[in-house]
């Protein structure tokens, strides 16, 4: 806390408080010099105030909460020429704090925003204002290892591989990422070690687990504040619950769903002595290929709205989700990565594949998808038709047994 107030005291000397001012010793006193500079400054313009890391300043035992209140309530709200800013990398003490909260700052906020990852296009355009030029099958690998987070894209360099720029910013030595997932939960969380057994546990399944698995792999039970672990995680976008496809039950599955935090677990977490130039030495094993697989999944995942786009379907009200019955139960043959539920009764069954050419089709795999199709109509008593649509780099190679898709999208639709 006194290191808090300091700063703050800093920051008021920098736009104007008398120097002879001594630190404030509490937050209703440094809100109250706040106040005085405000009001010195005062000409009828407007006046922005920007706090930012708010979450940071509230330490325990501070009542910071009910300092910056009565800031508000008692002062700002009454005036018309004050522009109040606050942000911080804690979306849940946001939430829960300003945003959502039920005392003194109720109904406070005019407007909030949450920053949210880039998408592959907005990534296309970050790399082209840093003079990274690169093909959109180099940014999707990109993508895969850092989501879409300005903060770890801007290490990319122009001029090196993708294999080259991972190796840089993740497995040299004193590389700028090495630690930055512990380094993340513990900037973002309290008691991160909990946070850490969560998402560590989630990056096991692709699909994820329901609430019940993960206390009884964890240890943390309902009791023990599972429920607000697994919301805070949620409101950070790491994890994503959702309710699976056609299920008739209420039981909702988490998710892992941090692009940066799926790469990390897999291929850095309790590594020891990793070849500084380990992703050129290695990104064509079958580890890699076989994430790359899940990681393009995601990626789609996040990107619905352009497949719905790509597909003619944006107006159509759709519900959006992963099939996780297992295959011998569905009788379906495989996995269904992404089921779209239409208000017109139709179904599109998504399957995404991330390859370095185009998609060739077997007679085999042509069965194996009819089937699927056919089981999946029946199974769930589908009332319109079943589309089966393939999301894939470059394309479905026409062919005898290639007409099974009735919609193929390519790389060019996510990037729109």
């Amino acid at each position: 806390m006194a290191d808090q107030l300091l700063a703050f005291h800093y920051s008021l000397l920098r736009y104007g408080q008398s120097e002879d001012t001594p630190v404030p010793q509490n937050w209703q006193e440094a809100f109250f010099r706040l106040e005085r500079l405000l009001l010195s400054k005062a000409d009828g313009s407007k006046l922005v105030v920007f706090i930012d890391e708010m979450p940071w300043m509230d330490t325990p035992r501070s009542k910071f909460v009910s300092a910056f209140e009565n800031f508000e309530n008692n002062w700002v709200c009454e005036r018309d020429d004050i522009l109040l800013i606050i942000c911080g990398s804690s979306s849940s003490w946001i939430l829960k704090k300003i945003v959502n909260n039920k005392g003194g700052l109720y109904d406070r906020v005019t407007c909030h925003m949450k920053l949210i990852p880039f998408t592959l296009k907005e990534t296309e355009e970050f790399f082209r204002s840093k003079g990274v030029e690169m093909e959109r099958y180099d940014i999707v690998r990109a993508y895969m290892a850092f989501g879409g987070v300005p903060y770890y894209l801007g290490y990319v360099k122009p001029g090196l591989s993708i294999e080259q720029n991972i190796d840089d910013i993740v497995f040299r030595e004193n590389a700028p990422l090495a630690g930055e997932f512990n380094r993340l939960l513990k900037t973002l969380f309290t008691n991160s070690e909990k946070y850490s057994k969560i998402v560590k546990f989630l990056v096991k399944r692709n699909y994820g687990y329901t609430r019940d698995e993960i206390a009884g792999a964890t240890g943390i039970s309902a009791g023990g504040g599972l429920s607000d672990y697994l919301k805070k995680l949620a409101d950070a976008d790491f994890i994503e619950p959702y309710r699976p496809a056609m299920s008739v039950t209420k039981e909702d599955y988490y998710r892992l769903k941090d692009c940066f935090c799926i790469f990390w677990l897999r291929f850095v977490d309790g590594k020891a002595g990793v070849d500084p130039h380990f992703w050129q030495n290695n990104y064509t094993s079958s580890k890699i290929v076989s994430w790359q697989g899940i990681a393009f999944e995601q990626i789609c995942m996040s990107h619905v709205e352009s497949i719905r786009k790509a597909l003619g379907i944006s107006g159509i009200n759709t519900v959006t989700s992963k099939m996780v019955i297992p295959s011998e139960k569905a009788g379906d043959g495989g996995q269904i990565d992404l089921v779209i539920e239409r208000s017109d009764r139709n179904v599109n069954l998504c399957e995404m594949k991330f390859y370095s050419s185009e998609v060739s089709l077997e007679q085999k795999e042509n069965l194996k998808l009819r089937n699927r199709k056919d089981s999946f109509k029946e199974k769930f008593k589908v009332k319109g038709q079943v589309f089966l649509t393939l999301v894939t780099t470059f394309g479905l190679k026409y062919g005898t047994w290639s007409g099974v898709y009735s919609q193929t999208l390519t790389l060019d639709e996510l990037f729109q």
